[in-house]
């Protein structure tokens, strides 16, 4: 997102009025399902190292003392490894031991990263869903919606899909103009949005939003975008889900080293609670694919860790997780070819039984390292 966010409030007391799960019902559908994941900005130094240290460090105040800071007491182990796991237990001792894989880690060997040349949010968003770096075009984060049909678009069409099965829930007011080309072509709640409908708790979770502002007029809090994901998916079913968090970006921008872990941490349990959740319903369990990844990376250096954009050495470097039930890898790339942002569209219409690149041939390739080839 925009790089001039300097600050994130947090999330109000009243907010223990969250929505509760309500047990699913209804029967399985045919085809797979689909949900996208994206965490805004998210470094690939935090997701495969768990706490840099270094970071920590120079963000310390004067007579703060590194190993006496909660971040440190709570995040600090002697591996990458155990650091990781510490910040997002689930992702690692779960999914990825058992259920997924994940590209990025170029300690490891594995290349994954972006192919426009801006480095920041809509083009970055637009290439993982258009398939294709529009640079000449799609050049600010400005609101403004473009001619060029994205996979949700894509996938509506050509599963015909209702207006419902087709749902993106983000924390930027700015999704309501790019997950689509066009207007209302389906469910889309994003920034300061009422949700209308779905029953008494959500109109509840929907109005509370509005009484835990952060301090930008464009940008709520994660948590509301994850609830009200969480409804619509319990509700209406759909069988294309994006989901756009945004914390890790806004805590960054405001240099809040802490609260990037601490977002990556809550957002981990968010991940086991979808999970668990998916799991005990007939129609997704065993029967989706996730797919997890960033719009850009940032910063290599305690010095611009924050920052990301095209002068920015690293803001370029990404990361792709991947659970699905036809994709066999499991943990970590570490021989695998390079692969890049603008090939995740293709790949997330394949797992649903299209050819993405039959309607843009421009879109990068399916990743055919996840089927196992």
């Amino acid at each position: 997102m925009s790089s001039s966010r300097v600050y994130r409030a947090p999330l109000l007391a009243c907010c223990a009025i969250l929505l509760l799960t309500a047990a699913p019902t209804a029967q399985p559908t045919a085809g797979r399902n689909l949900i996208l994941i994206t965490l805004d900005g998210a470094r690939t130094q935090e997701i495969f190292g768990g706490l840099d240290v270094e970071v920590l460090r120079a963000g310390l105040k004067k007579d703060e003392q590194l190993e006496e800071t909660r971040a440190y007491k709570q995040y600090w182990a002697d591996t990458p490894e155990a650091r990781r796991a510490k910040v997002m237990p689930f992702f690692w001792t779960e999914w990825m031991a058992a259920h997924g894989s994940i590209a990025g880690n170029r300690v490891g060997g594995s290349r994954f990263g972006i192919t426009n040349t801006h480095r920041f949010s809509y083009p970055g968003y637009a290439e993982i869903l258009t398939g294709e770096a529009h640079d000449a075009v799609i050049d600010s984060n400005d609101n403004r919606r473009y001619t060029f049909p994205t996979l949700l678009d894509v996938l509506k069409r050509r599963l015909s899909l209702s207006r419902d099965q087709v749902a993106a829930f983000g924390s930027w007011e700015t999704f309501r103009w790019i997950t689509s080309n066009q207007e209302d072509a389906f469910v889309v709640n994003a920034g300061y949005q009422a949700m209308a409908g779905e029953g008494p708790d959500v109109q509840r979770l929907s109005r509370a939003q509005f009484e835990t502002q952060t301090p930008w007029d464009s940008v709520r809090n994660d948590m509301y975008t994850f609830r009200l994901a969480l409804a619509h998916l319990e509700t209406a079913r759909p069988r294309v889900l994006y989901l756009a968090l945004g914390e890790t970006d806004d805590w960054a921008h405001g240099e809040r080293y802490d609260r990037v872990l601490q977002t990556l941490e809550r957002t981990d349990a968010w991940f086991k609670e979808l999970w668990t959740w998916l799991q005990a319903d007939p129609q997704y369990r065993d029967n989706t694919a996730i797919l997890i990844t960033v719009d850009h990376g940032r910063g290599r250096t305690p010095q611009d860790w924050g920052k990301h954009g095209n002068e920015v050495d690293g803001a370029q470097e990404t990361w792709l997780a991947a659970i699905g039930p036809d994709w066999p890898r499991r943990g970590e790339w570490t021989t695998a070819p390079d692969a890049f942002t603008n090939q995740i569209a293709a790949t997330a219409a394949r797992a649903l039984g299209v050819d993405l690149r039959e309607e843009l041939p421009n879109a990068g390739a399916p990743i055919e390292y996840l089927w196992g080839k």
